[in-house]
């Protein structure tokens, strides 16, 4: 792959741009994100990240401008030639993930409620619409896997249907979950990571959803329930995001897990 073939060189112009110290990656997998501890030359402690350009995270940097440390990381500095981030550093840095679900639910709620906020015209978001029509486009691809071409057809109508602008839509971090909250100095959480859209807030819900495995097995209606009571969002709509997410986002396979979780929110 080329991004990790010109990984090395880019790590090292852009560690001598910001005269940075670095430390070892936080993860040996870079098919998405190289990501390490670093020290720039006045002692401030930051992180360094370069990122595999994709579209979901074409807009990380414009997004943690307009958030500006509320409530994410503050961008530092970035480096469009190697989509290379300089980011606060989280203290002690621990995630989320490793508190309960419960808790999970709340933080992540509150968190949300401080990212919903809709950037003054003009501005260079895209809309929720686009990622989903990237989604069905490849779904819609890849036909001679579906399991259940009905289920798959059903999702990709609700696609359609829920992902239509609305004078409601807010800008969107669309992959929040616990992972991606780590525990700060300047505030309890901070969060990481973010891929914004502008689009439905319920939609923001079904990333967290999805981490919450056991739960949505177990009892998946009760589950989105919560968390959108939560977030004072319409359950229906989080479940018909649910749904169309498990019936016809992009995979290479659809399992019996998913196709029994796509029955149970149908």
């Amino acid at each position: 792959m080329a991004w990790l073939e010109q990984l090395p060189k880019a790590i090292r112009e852009v560690a001598a741009k910001w005269s940075l110290s670095l430390g070892s990656p936080w993860s040996d997998d870079a098919s998405c994100a190289w990501v390490a501890p670093a020290v720039r030359k006045d002692s401030v402690h930051v992180v360094l990240k370069l990122g595999m350009p994709h579209m979901e995270a074409a807009d990380e940097a414009v997004g943690l401008r307009f958030w500006n440390g509320n409530p994410t990381v503050r961008l530092l500095d970035a480096d469009s030639t190697f989509d290379a981030l300089l980011l606060e550093r989280c203290e002690p840095g621990t995630s989320l993930r490793d508190r309960p679900e419960a808790e999970q639910d709340v933080v992540l709620a509150e968190l949300l409620h401080r990212l919903w906020r809709m950037p003054p015209e003009p501005h260079p978001f895209r809309p929720l619409s686009v990622m989903i029509a990237s989604w069905m486009k490849e779904t819609l691809s890849a036909r001679s896997n579906w399991r259940d071409p009905s289920m798959v057809r059903a999702g990709l109508r609700v696609f359609e249907d829920l992902a239509e602008p609305s004078s409601r839509d807010v800008l969107l971090a669309t992959d929040l979950h616990a992972g991606n909250v780590l525990r700060a100095q300047r505030e309890t959480w901070l969060v990481i990571d973010p891929k914004p859209f502008v689009g439905d807030r319920a939609y923001d819900a079904t990333q967290h959803l999805f981490n919450c495995k056991a739960r949505m097995s177990e009892a998946p209606r009760a589950t989105i329930r919560r968390f959108a009571n939560l977030l004072d969002v319409d359950e229906d709509r989080v479940r018909k995001w649910m749904f169309a997410r498990v019936a016809a986002e992009p995979r290479e396979s659809w399992t019996d897990d998913s196709l029994a979780l796509a029955r149970a929110l149908k």
